[in-house]
């Protein structure tokens, strides 16, 4: 029995193009967490993290240049910009570990599967949010449970 972080060495021919949405979304159960699949997310998670590292050098190089106002209410301004600069890039700080993740849990070949279930999350919710950890089932369980109980 082959475990799930085992590669095969067989010969690969050169690397086929990454399949559209449309192709990962046609293909059947027994396809599901394929070669293709994961190296589609894995593409799309690069992608994102990319954007996301490129979005955090220019915050930091908006918030370097200093512009000195005398206006207060120009001052305020610019300090209100900044503070929702800043909690945007928190936020996006936060997405980056959660892509990170994902991207070290398809190296690892556990992506795509609930972590509370072992349940597949799904190709649709996977388009939708990439770093999906839990099956919809799971999620909406959980979200129900800090609803009625709290955090």
């Amino acid at each position: 029995m082959a475990t799930k972080s085992s590669k095969s060495t067989a010969p690969a021919s050169a690397p086929a193009a990454l399949l559209t949405e449309e192709e990962i979304v046609k293909m059947g159960e027994k396809d599901y967490m394929n070669d293709a699949q994961l190296a589609f997310f894995k593409a799309r998670l690069q992608q994102l993290e990319k954007d996301l590292l490129k979005n955090a050098d220019e915050t930091t190089e908006h918030l370097r240049e200093t512009v000195l106002v005398p206006d207060p209410a120009d001052r305020a301004t610019i300090e209100e910009e900044h503070s929702l600069e800043l909690r945007t890039r928190d936020r996006e700080r936060k997405l980056l570990r959660k892509v990170q993740q994902s991207i070290a849990s398809i190296d690892a070949g556990e992506y795509g599967w609930c972590e509370e279930t072992g349940e597949p999350i799904g190709v649709p919710r996977l388009m939708a949010r990439p770093t999906a950890t839990l099956s919809l089932e799971a999620q909406q369980r959980r979200e129900l449970k800090q609803k009625l109980y709290g955090d």
